[in-house]
Protein backbone atom coordinates (compact mmCIF):
# COMPACT_ATOMS: atom_id res chain seq x y z
CA UNK A 1 0.00 0.00 0.00
CA UNK A 2 1.51 3.30 -0.84
CA UNK A 3 1.54 5.80 1.26
CA UNK A 4 0.96 10.28 0.73
CA UNK A 5 3.85 11.93 1.73
CA UNK A 6 3.83 12.68 5.36
CA UNK A 7 1.50 10.23 5.77
CA UNK A 8 3.74 8.67 8.38
CA UNK A 9 4.76 10.99 10.70
CA UNK A 10 1.05 12.56 10.59
CA UNK A 11 0.33 8.98 12.38
CA UNK A 12 3.26 9.00 14.52
CA UNK A 13 2.44 12.32 15.63
CA UNK A 14 -1.54 11.10 16.22
CA UNK A 15 -0.51 8.22 18.74
CA UNK A 16 1.62 10.25 20.53
CA UNK A 17 -0.93 13.78 21.08
CA UNK A 18 -3.73 10.04 22.42
CA UNK A 19 -0.60 9.15 24.62
CA UNK A 20 -0.56 12.71 25.95
CA UNK A 21 -4.19 12.93 26.73
CA UNK A 22 -4.57 10.03 28.16
CA UNK A 23 -1.75 10.67 30.46
CA UNK A 24 -3.02 14.31 31.65
CA UNK A 25 -6.84 12.65 32.02
CA UNK A 26 -5.38 10.10 34.53
CA UNK A 27 -3.12 12.94 36.13
CA UNK A 28 -6.61 14.65 36.87
CA UNK A 29 -8.31 11.62 37.90
CA UNK A 30 -6.40 10.05 40.23
CA UNK A 31 -5.54 13.67 41.95
CA UNK A 32 -9.13 14.45 41.89
CA UNK A 33 -8.74 17.99 40.38
CA UNK A 34 -11.51 19.83 38.84
CA UNK A 35 -9.80 22.57 36.44
CA UNK A 36 -11.41 25.09 35.31
CA UNK A 37 -11.69 26.53 31.72
CA UNK A 38 -8.45 28.28 31.25
CA UNK A 39 -7.22 27.69 34.25
CA UNK A 40 -4.48 25.16 35.79
CA UNK A 41 -3.61 23.77 38.43
CA UNK A 42 0.11 26.03 38.90
CA UNK A 43 -2.49 29.12 39.47
CA UNK A 44 -4.44 27.51 42.36
CA UNK A 45 -4.02 29.98 45.93
CA UNK A 46 -2.57 27.90 48.47
CA UNK A 47 -3.91 27.91 51.79
CA UNK A 48 -3.32 29.54 53.80
CA UNK A 49 -3.04 32.27 51.13
CA UNK A 50 -0.14 34.34 53.58
CA UNK A 51 1.63 33.57 56.90
CA UNK A 52 3.32 36.74 58.08
CA UNK A 53 7.21 35.70 59.10
CA UNK A 54 7.87 38.45 61.89
CA UNK A 55 4.74 38.04 64.67
CA UNK A 56 2.54 35.29 62.62
CA UNK A 57 -0.63 37.84 63.12
CA UNK A 58 -1.23 39.14 59.58
CA UNK A 59 -5.21 39.95 59.72
CA UNK A 60 -7.42 43.18 58.47
CA UNK A 61 -6.02 42.51 55.26
CA UNK A 62 -6.07 45.89 52.28
CA UNK A 63 -5.24 44.92 49.14
CA UNK A 64 -4.07 47.38 46.06
CA UNK A 65 -2.58 47.75 42.61
CA UNK A 66 1.16 49.57 42.88
CA UNK A 67 0.80 51.47 39.40
CA UNK A 68 4.44 52.41 39.71
CA UNK A 69 6.23 48.77 40.00
CA UNK A 70 3.63 46.61 38.34
CA UNK A 71 2.59 44.14 41.65
CA UNK A 72 0.11 43.91 44.57
CA UNK A 73 0.58 45.02 47.82
CA UNK A 74 -1.64 43.24 50.82
CA UNK A 75 -1.23 45.86 53.71
CA UNK A 76 -2.40 44.29 56.81
CA UNK A 77 -2.78 44.40 60.87
CA UNK A 78 0.45 42.69 62.21
CA UNK A 79 -0.61 41.10 65.40
CA UNK A 80 1.98 40.22 67.58
CA UNK A 81 0.94 36.57 67.98
CA UNK A 82 4.35 34.94 69.08
CA UNK A 83 5.86 37.35 71.17
CA UNK A 84 5.86 36.22 75.27
CA UNK A 85 4.92 37.69 78.11
CA UNK A 86 2.30 40.08 76.94
CA UNK A 87 -1.14 40.56 79.24
CA UNK A 88 -4.40 40.44 78.01
CA UNK A 89 -4.88 41.56 74.69
CA UNK A 90 -1.54 43.74 74.57
CA UNK A 91 -0.41 41.41 71.55
CA UNK A 92 -3.43 43.30 69.98
CA UNK A 93 -1.36 46.43 70.64
CA UNK A 94 2.08 47.68 69.84
CA UNK A 95 1.15 46.49 66.17
CA UNK A 96 2.62 47.56 63.15
CA UNK A 97 1.04 47.46 59.82
CA UNK A 98 2.94 45.03 57.16
CA UNK A 99 3.23 45.02 53.92
CA UNK A 100 3.16 41.88 51.47
CA UNK A 101 3.75 41.88 47.62
CA UNK A 102 2.65 39.63 44.87
CA UNK A 103 2.82 39.88 41.26
CA UNK A 104 0.20 37.62 40.14
CA UNK A 105 -2.25 37.82 43.59
CA UNK A 106 -1.42 34.19 45.04
CA UNK A 107 1.48 33.99 45.89
CA UNK A 108 2.59 36.53 48.25
CA UNK A 109 6.12 37.44 49.92
CA UNK A 110 6.40 39.71 53.13
CA UNK A 111 7.65 43.34 51.77
CA UNK A 112 8.26 45.35 54.99
CA UNK A 113 6.77 47.49 57.36
CA UNK A 114 5.00 50.81 56.45
CA UNK A 115 6.75 54.07 57.22
CA UNK A 116 4.72 56.54 59.19
CA UNK A 117 5.40 59.87 59.67
CA UNK A 118 3.50 62.99 61.02
CA UNK A 119 1.11 61.52 63.93
CA UNK A 120 2.63 58.28 64.53
CA UNK A 121 1.06 56.08 67.76
CA UNK A 122 2.00 52.55 69.40
CA UNK A 123 -0.80 50.67 68.15
CA UNK A 124 -1.81 50.60 64.40
CA UNK A 125 -4.82 48.52 63.10
CA UNK A 126 -7.15 47.99 59.91
CA UNK A 127 -5.65 49.85 57.03
CA UNK A 128 -7.61 51.23 54.53
CA UNK A 129 -5.57 51.89 51.21
CA UNK A 130 -7.61 54.08 48.19
CA UNK A 131 -6.66 55.09 44.83
CA UNK A 132 -7.42 58.11 43.37
CA UNK A 133 -6.50 60.64 40.30
CA UNK A 134 -2.81 58.40 41.09
CA UNK A 135 -3.02 59.83 44.62
CA UNK A 136 -2.33 56.69 47.45
CA UNK A 137 -4.71 57.74 50.95
CA UNK A 138 -4.74 55.29 53.60
CA UNK A 139 -6.99 55.61 56.36
CA UNK A 140 -6.04 54.03 59.72
CA UNK A 141 -6.71 53.17 63.04
CA UNK A 142 -4.72 54.92 65.78
CA UNK A 143 -4.40 53.60 69.33
CA UNK A 144 -2.34 55.71 71.65
CA UNK A 145 -0.87 53.42 73.79
CA UNK A 146 0.14 49.04 74.29
CA UNK A 147 -3.03 48.07 76.54
CA UNK A 148 -4.18 45.19 78.19
CA UNK A 149 -7.40 45.63 77.57
CA UNK A 150 -10.14 47.31 75.18
CA UNK A 151 -11.39 50.59 77.16
CA UNK A 152 -9.34 53.25 75.81
CA UNK A 153 -10.04 55.16 72.83
CA UNK A 154 -9.07 54.93 69.28
CA UNK A 155 -9.10 57.24 66.27
CA UNK A 156 -9.64 56.98 62.22
CA UNK A 157 -6.34 59.20 60.76
CA UNK A 158 -6.41 60.27 56.90
CA UNK A 159 -2.29 59.39 55.40
CA UNK A 160 -1.18 59.98 51.71
CA UNK A 161 1.44 58.30 50.18
CA UNK A 162 3.55 58.18 46.49
CA UNK A 163 5.19 54.87 46.92
CA UNK A 164 2.52 53.05 48.78
CA UNK A 165 5.65 52.42 51.38
CA UNK A 166 6.10 56.00 52.89
CA UNK A 167 3.05 57.34 54.43
CA UNK A 168 2.41 60.97 55.49
CA UNK A 169 0.02 62.32 58.31
CA UNK A 170 -3.05 64.19 56.48
CA UNK A 171 -5.36 64.71 59.65
CA UNK A 172 -7.37 62.76 62.19
CA UNK A 173 -11.04 62.47 61.58
CA UNK A 174 -13.88 64.14 63.13
CA UNK A 175 -16.26 61.21 64.01
CA UNK A 176 -19.23 60.33 65.60
CA UNK A 177 -16.95 59.39 68.56
CA UNK A 178 -13.78 59.10 69.82
CA UNK A 179 -13.90 55.49 69.89
CA UNK A 180 -13.73 54.14 66.15
CA UNK A 181 -12.07 51.77 64.20
CA UNK A 182 -12.25 49.75 60.47
CA UNK A 183 -12.50 52.22 57.98
CA UNK A 184 -13.38 51.80 54.11
CA UNK A 185 -14.00 54.03 51.38
CA UNK A 186 -15.88 53.83 48.01
CA UNK A 187 -16.75 56.41 45.51
CA UNK A 188 -20.13 57.14 45.68
CA UNK A 189 -22.26 57.05 42.34
CA UNK A 190 -23.10 61.07 42.62
CA UNK A 191 -19.69 62.08 43.14
CA UNK A 192 -17.68 62.40 46.10
CA UNK A 193 -16.67 59.83 48.93
CA UNK A 194 -18.19 57.78 51.17
CA UNK A 195 -16.18 56.23 54.13
CA UNK A 196 -17.40 53.64 56.38
CA UNK A 197 -16.47 52.46 60.17
CA UNK A 198 -17.33 50.57 62.75
CA UNK A 199 -18.74 52.87 66.37
CA UNK A 200 -17.89 50.83 69.16
CA UNK A 201 -19.77 52.61 71.79
CA UNK A 202 -23.51 52.58 69.86
CA UNK A 203 -22.81 48.75 69.87
CA UNK A 204 -20.19 48.09 67.50
CA UNK A 205 -22.95 49.46 64.95
CA UNK A 206 -21.86 50.44 61.19
CA UNK A 207 -21.62 54.85 61.04
CA UNK A 208 -20.68 56.59 57.62
CA UNK A 209 -19.03 60.00 56.86
CA UNK A 210 -19.20 61.78 53.33
CA UNK A 211 -15.97 63.95 51.46
CA UNK A 212 -15.99 66.01 48.28
CA UNK A 213 -11.97 65.28 48.44
CA UNK A 214 -11.66 62.95 50.79
CA UNK A 215 -9.71 65.69 52.96
CA UNK A 216 -12.22 67.33 54.67
CA UNK A 217 -14.93 64.59 56.32
CA UNK A 218 -18.41 65.32 57.60
CA UNK A 219 -20.07 62.74 59.93
CA UNK A 220 -23.60 61.48 58.68
CA UNK A 221 -24.28 58.67 61.25
CA UNK A 222 -25.52 55.33 61.27
CA UNK A 223 -25.84 53.03 58.27
CA UNK A 224 -29.02 51.91 57.45
CA UNK A 225 -28.32 48.30 58.05
CA UNK A 226 -30.44 45.32 60.00
CA UNK A 227 -27.37 44.26 62.62
CA UNK A 228 -24.41 45.30 63.70
CA UNK A 229 -20.53 44.02 62.80
CA UNK A 230 -17.24 45.16 62.09
CA UNK A 231 -14.61 45.46 59.64
CA UNK A 232 -17.05 46.65 57.23
CA UNK A 233 -15.63 46.47 53.15
CA UNK A 234 -17.95 48.04 50.29
CA UNK A 235 -17.67 47.34 46.35
CA UNK A 236 -19.57 47.55 43.35
CA UNK A 237 -20.13 44.32 41.36
CA UNK A 238 -22.51 42.66 39.43
CA UNK A 239 -25.09 45.75 39.32
CA UNK A 240 -25.10 46.33 42.99
CA UNK A 241 -23.27 48.01 45.70
CA UNK A 242 -22.16 45.12 48.51
CA UNK A 243 -20.93 45.49 51.75
CA UNK A 244 -19.59 42.49 53.61
CA UNK A 245 -19.28 42.70 57.25
CA UNK A 246 -17.33 41.08 59.89
CA UNK A 247 -19.94 39.69 62.04
CA UNK A 248 -18.30 37.37 64.26
CA UNK A 249 -19.98 34.13 63.45
CA UNK A 250 -19.05 34.65 59.93
CA UNK A 251 -19.64 37.52 57.15
CA UNK A 252 -22.92 39.23 56.94
CA UNK A 253 -23.67 40.81 53.68
CA UNK A 254 -25.88 43.67 52.50
CA UNK A 255 -26.19 44.93 48.73
CA UNK A 256 -27.66 48.30 47.64
CA UNK A 257 -28.46 50.31 44.39
CA UNK A 258 -27.38 53.94 45.73
CA UNK A 259 -25.13 53.12 49.19
CA UNK A 260 -28.33 54.49 51.51
CA UNK A 261 -30.36 51.70 51.77
CA UNK A 262 -29.53 48.57 52.52
CA UNK A 263 -30.94 44.96 52.28
CA UNK A 264 -29.19 41.95 54.07
CA UNK A 265 -28.75 38.62 52.93
CA UNK A 266 -30.35 35.53 54.60
CA UNK A 267 -27.69 33.91 56.59
CA UNK A 268 -23.57 34.16 56.98
CA UNK A 269 -20.36 33.59 54.62
CA UNK A 270 -17.63 31.61 55.59
CA UNK A 271 -19.94 30.39 58.88
CA UNK A 272 -19.14 27.11 58.81
CA UNK A 273 -15.35 25.59 58.96
CA UNK A 274 -13.57 25.21 55.66
CA UNK A 275 -11.57 22.17 54.98
CA UNK A 276 -8.48 23.65 53.83
CA UNK A 277 -4.99 24.36 55.62
CA UNK A 278 -5.28 26.33 58.66
CA UNK A 279 -9.14 27.18 57.69
CA UNK A 280 -11.21 24.82 59.79
CA UNK A 281 -12.82 28.71 61.74
CA UNK A 282 -14.87 31.47 60.77
CA UNK A 283 -13.47 34.02 58.69
CA UNK A 284 -12.92 37.58 59.81
CA UNK A 285 -12.54 40.88 58.80
CA UNK A 286 -12.56 40.96 54.76
CA UNK A 287 -11.34 42.66 51.78
CA UNK A 288 -12.89 41.96 48.48
CA UNK A 289 -10.95 42.38 45.34
CA UNK A 290 -12.73 42.64 41.61
CA UNK A 291 -10.80 41.97 38.82
CA UNK A 292 -11.61 41.44 35.71
CA UNK A 293 -15.65 40.93 36.45
CA UNK A 294 -14.46 37.82 39.17
CA UNK A 295 -14.65 39.12 43.06
CA UNK A 296 -12.21 37.53 45.21
CA UNK A 297 -13.01 37.52 49.07
CA UNK A 298 -9.85 37.97 51.34
CA UNK A 299 -10.25 36.70 54.93
CA UNK A 300 -8.26 36.35 58.10
CA UNK A 301 -8.35 33.32 60.28
CA UNK A 302 -6.95 32.40 63.75
CA UNK A 303 -6.41 28.38 62.64
CA UNK A 304 -5.67 27.93 66.46
CA UNK A 305 -9.13 28.49 67.83
CA UNK A 306 -10.97 25.14 67.32
CA UNK A 307 -13.19 23.67 69.91
CA UNK A 308 -10.07 21.51 71.38
CA UNK A 309 -8.78 25.01 72.63
CA UNK A 310 -11.65 26.35 74.03
CA UNK A 311 -10.16 28.64 76.96
CA UNK A 312 -6.68 28.94 75.63
CA UNK A 313 -4.71 31.63 75.21
CA UNK A 314 -1.39 31.09 73.27
CA UNK A 315 0.78 31.34 70.40
CA UNK A 316 -1.40 28.66 69.05
CA UNK A 317 -5.06 30.16 69.52
CA UNK A 318 -3.46 34.11 68.63
CA UNK A 319 -1.83 33.46 65.30
CA UNK A 320 -3.50 34.49 62.39
CA UNK A 321 -3.39 33.93 58.61
CA UNK A 322 -4.90 35.41 55.52
CA UNK A 323 -7.20 32.94 53.24
CA UNK A 324 -9.10 34.14 49.91
CA UNK A 325 -11.94 32.28 48.39
CA UNK A 326 -13.78 33.45 45.20
CA UNK A 327 -17.67 34.86 45.74
CA UNK A 328 -19.77 34.03 43.34
CA UNK A 329 -23.36 36.19 41.90
CA UNK A 330 -26.13 33.50 41.89
CA UNK A 331 -28.45 36.26 40.17
CA UNK A 332 -29.76 37.84 43.04
CA UNK A 333 -27.44 37.43 46.48
CA UNK A 334 -23.13 36.18 46.95
CA UNK A 335 -22.11 32.90 47.46
CA UNK A 336 -18.89 31.60 48.47
CA UNK A 337 -17.30 28.11 48.89
CA UNK A 338 -14.17 28.31 50.70
CA UNK A 339 -13.78 24.42 50.02
CA UNK A 340 -13.24 24.99 46.20
CA UNK A 341 -9.93 25.86 44.52
CA UNK A 342 -9.32 29.39 43.38
CA UNK A 343 -7.40 30.42 40.32
CA UNK A 344 -6.02 33.77 40.47
CA UNK A 345 -3.46 34.58 37.75
CA UNK A 346 -3.58 38.57 37.84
Amino acid sequence: MKKRCGETVCCAFSWVLRLLVVAVTSVSILSGCSVLPGATVSATAPKPLYEDRNYDGAADPSIVWDKQRQRWLMFYTNRRANVEGLNGVEWVHGTPIGIATSRNGREWTYLQDAVFTGNVLPTLWAPDVFVHSDQYHMYLTLVPGVFDNWSHPRTIAHYTSKNLVDWTYQSTLDLNTEKVIDADVIAKPDGGFRLFYNDEPDGKSIYFADSDDLYRWQDKGKAALTSRGEGPVVFFWQGWYWMVVDAWRGLSVYRSADLDNWQQQSGFLLSEAGKGEQDGVIGQHPDVVVHDNRAYLFYFTHPGKIPANKGNDDASTRRSVIQVSELKFDGEWLQTDRDQPVYIDW
